[in-house]
């Protein structure tokens, strides 16, 4: 059984990496004054930031339906047998349901798993499907395996401006409006599927403060002496400097000296509602301690 593990560009996985690992990426769409860009293909950080924060009209979108099945029937011309698409989580985009009724058009040939995940914590669901699918699992024992493991994972968020979540109908006007008035920065929360707000704190150093506390002890108090080895740790910033990027890499590993913490930009489709100058991190927990 010869598995293809297939993803899109909200993994926080590059083109450039996908090819090297031997994994398809499907990059989301992006329109911005009505022209329709592809992340990590002919849009990148600065340009999106740019457009975000210039006044230009931006939103995000999910990938065509024929942009995905075109994908999947190129991919099974190469001779895979099986595809294993894990899209970002159904609570946060109607992508994956979307992919789910196409799926039944191939006959058991794609499978698509809700894994209820996104950015550094899909990352590692795709390494881990990659890893299934060398030892030559079908694609529904993937599916299987990640789908009952989705919730071994946890993300926090910390927001630099309001104004784009007021944008998305996430904030009120009047809170948002209060909010920059008094320095406010919401830590937002996925455990799962959805997005929810965590805390508010006046300021970004004490906004990360509280997710580095709360991340610590979301683990410590979900997966009790749990080993190090089988921890993953992500960091992940929206259009931060590379020297903002390696100080908040630091900080994690700091926290989690046991840990390897690696950094991945937030993807599009989160960044378009956080904003710039946000902040993020999560872990998940791997299976076999030679993923990621």
């Amino acid at each position: 059984m010869k598995t293809a593990v297939m993803t899109d560009s909200n993994s926080g996985i590059s083109k450039e990496e996908a090819d090297r690992l031997g994994i398809f990426l499907l990059p989301m769409p992006v329109i911005i004054d009505e022209e329709i860009y592809y992340e990590g293909i002919n849009l990148d950080q600065q340009f999106f930031y740019e457009s975000l924060t210039g006044g230009h009209d931006v939103s995000t979108s999910q990938p065509s339906p024929g942009d995905v099945m075109d994908m999947w029937q190129q991919i099974l011309a190469q001779g895979y047998d099986q595809i294993i698409h894990i899209p970002m989580s159904s609570g946060l985009s109607s992508s994956c349901a979307t992919a789910i009724g196409l799926a039944e058009d191939f006959q058991g040939k794609v499978e698509v798993a809700d894994n209820h995940r996104i950015s550094v914590t899909l990352r590692i669901s795709v390494m881990e499907a990659l890893h299934m699918a060398k030892e030559g699992k079908s694609a529904k024992e993937i599916k299987d395996e990640l789908e009952k493991r989705a919730y071994d994972s946890s993300i926090f968020i910390a927001v630099d401006d309001l104004k784009y979540l007021k944008k998305g109908g996430r904030v009120t006007p009047a809170a948002a409006a209060l909010g920059t008035v008094f320095n406010i920065k919401p830590v937002l929360t996925i455990q799962g599927e959805k997005l929810d707000a965590f805390a508010k704190t006046r300021g970004m150093k004490k906004a990360k403060a509280i997710m580095l506390k709360a991340l610590k002890e979301d683990l410590e108090k979900r997966f009790p002496g749990i080993d190090s080895k089988y921890v993953r740790v992500g960091a992940a910033g929206a259009g931060l400097s590379p020297e903002e990027s390696g100080q908040w890499q630091a900080m994690l590993q700091e926290v989690f000296p046991d840990v390897k913490v690696y950094y991945d930009h937030l993807s599009f489709s989160v960044g378009s509602h956080t904003g710039p100058g946000a902040y993020g991190m999560g872990f998940s927990i791997v299976q076999d301690s030679s993923i990621g």
